[in-house]
């Protein structure tokens, strides 16, 4: 589009931050309401995802900054058809509805390919999305399974030691190196968790008699 809406003025460089991502440590630079609009979408997506560790945590923010981007894309598709609406055109209906009618398919006929090539942005960003996502449910499935193992085999040490009156120490009797490389849990919360599963497996036994 040629057209001018007023004389262009340069950017006040005030109205822009430049920041080192935290995660990626890429300098981005947006404006402070966009960047504040981001730090809440990006917290809403690692809340919902729940990543633990440094490959989940990368894969959920790369899944955040692609919903960003088709969040953008769908905004920048908007744009440009509102800026049509405020452009003069040479037809006219003298009628506001039938008006932004004609604006809207001259802003598709002469941004048509832009347009189009924003969809097809949207598509690429969404498989790659995707793909992250899978990744990511893998990634969570192998380190929920190496913990439901590790509590079990924990479980049974501490019940075995707990027979013959000995002692058990998670971090003396379960090393770390031991553990499972997807395993990532501090040895206080792993022995919260065989303290759980033992409690719930006594709790089971009556149960189980009385049946």
């Amino acid at each position: 589009m040629n057209e001018r809406l007023t004389e262009i003025k340069p950017r006040d460089p005030r109205a822009l931050n430049a920041l080192r991502h935290g995660l990626t440590g890429q300098v981005v630079i947006r404006t402070p309401e966009d960047q504040a609009a981001y730090s809440i979408h990006c917290t809403h997506i690692h809340g919902s995802l729940a990543p633990v560790g440094g490959m989940e945590l990368e894969l959920t923010q790369d899944i955040a900054d692609d919903r960003w981007r088709l969040k953008h894309c769908a905004a920048l598709q908007a744009n440009l058809f509102a800026v049509g609406l405020t452009m003069p055109d040479a037809i006219t209906a003298n009628h506001p509805e039938i008006d932004a009618a004609f604006s809207q398919a001259r802003v598709w006929l002469t941004d048509g390919k832009q347009i189009a090539l924003l969809g097809l942005y949207e598509q690429r960003i969404h498989r790659k999305m995707e793909r992250n996502m899978d990744r990511l449910r893998q990634l969570q499935a192998e380190r929920r399974a190496a913990l439901k193992q590790a509590v079990e085999e924990a479980a049974l040490l501490a019940q075995a030691a707990a027979s013959k009156g000995e002692p058990f120490d998670i971090e003396r009797d379960f090393p770390r190196r031991l553990l499972y490389p997807q395993f990532d849990f501090s040895a206080p919360e792993l022995a919260n968790l065989v303290a759980h599963t033992i409690r719930v497996a006594n709790a089971q036994r009556p149960l189980r008699k009385a049946a």
